[in-house]
């Protein structure tokens, strides 16, 4: 903002020319200058990288959430960790990640392209408005949730590890297809939205005003840090929205798993018969079960995402005003 003021004041009046041209490029610029497609490639590269990265953590998380007659039921990390170590080895952190890959992606790429449209029509005004921020975030993670649940409770079954009775992301599907309907994918998908609304309300708006409070911090040196910026931000941001929405995970995750390894099957998909089944098996602890290894998750997750979001950005961006430059010559 800074630079833009300075480099208008010293301008030459000779040299302004306000065309149509000009203000062409100043609409492309407030919207970051890239397609709608490139929104979703930039995206799903982000997702991928994310969730494979910091997949082991979420498999830990999944078996600690999972609660029933699995064979694991201390509440330490540690001692999932090694349990799961001793018992297949390092493969068994791994189980699941065909799944993760084949959902991660395309949810993804709706859930940032979803993020970037409608922050760009309902910030209009004041772009740094939270509240326009944390409605955008809702309403991606309603469209990308519709796209991942389904992957999402395939990748959970098969993170259950030996006991699971299935072979693999194929076999899963058509199992749960021909003994539980096609409407087992999505048993979830309302308890899956009641918790990522709120976690991406949090999670975009404390995003967004980390990151204007770092680059306000330094606005010098902004270029040569933004990756920083970008990474401490996201970081902030999906530890906090991680650690509000625990219980809710907890619920997802049993109503994913239900019938698998011995965890309890729900005759309803109601939030209230699968808290009130947790409470009486665990206590009110058992509704914050995995919250370390998600906090765990969600920080670094977050910070991946963030920085390989903005750096394929940065990277159409370019390729955008190079092509632009070709024709204007």
């Amino acid at each position: 903002m800074a630079t833009d003021a300075a480099a208008t004041k010293f301008q030459n009046p000779a040299d302004f020319r306000p065309d149509f041209h000009q203000e062409k490029i100043s609409s492309a610029t407030s919207y970051d200058g890239l397609h709608f497609w490139q929104y979703m490639i930039s995206g799903s590269i982000a997702g991928l990288i994310e969730h494979m990265a910091m997949f082991p953590v979420d498999t830990v998380k999944t078996h600690m959430q999972a609660i029933g007659s699995c064979p694991i039921k201390s509440v330490s990390v540690t001692h999932v960790l090694n349990s799961l170590l001793k018992s297949e080895g390092p493969a068994a952190l791994y189980r699941g990640i065909a799944a993760m890959a084949l959902g991660a992606g395309p949810a993804h790429a709706v859930h940032f392209s979803f993020y970037e449209v409608c922050k760009k029509h309902l910030s209009r005004d004041n772009p740094n408005s939270s509240i326009a921020h944390a409605v955008s975030g809702v309403c991606a993670t309603v469209a990308s949730d519709a796209v991942f649940t389904p992957m999402d409770m395939v990748k959970q079954r098969l993170q259950l590890g030996s006991e699971s009775v299935y072979k693999g992301v194929w076999d899963c599907v058509k199992r749960v297809v021909r003994e539980e309907g096609f409407g087992a994918f999505y048993a979830s998908y309302r308890t899956t939205v009641l918790m990522n609304a709120p976690f991406t309300a949090v999670y975009f708006a404390t995003y967004e005003a980390a990151k204007k409070g770092l680059m306000e911090i330094s606005p010098d040196s902004v270029n040569d840090e933004r990756w920083v910026v970008h990474a401490t931000a996201g970081a902030a941001a999906g530890a906090l929205a991680a650690a509000v929405t625990t219980p809710l995970d907890v619920v997802k995750t049993q109503l994913q798993c239900q019938g698998v390894c011995g965890c309890d099957r729900f005759k309803s998909g109601s939030m209230g018969d699968v808290i009130k089944a947790i409470v009486k098996k665990d206590g009110y602890r058992g509704l914050m079960r995995g919250w370390v290894p998600r906090m765990l998750f969600h920080s670094p997750a977050a910070a991946i995402s963030w920085s390989t979001y903005e750096a394929s950005k940065s990277f159409f961006q370019n390729l955008n005003r190079n092509s632009n430059s070709d024709n204007v010559t």
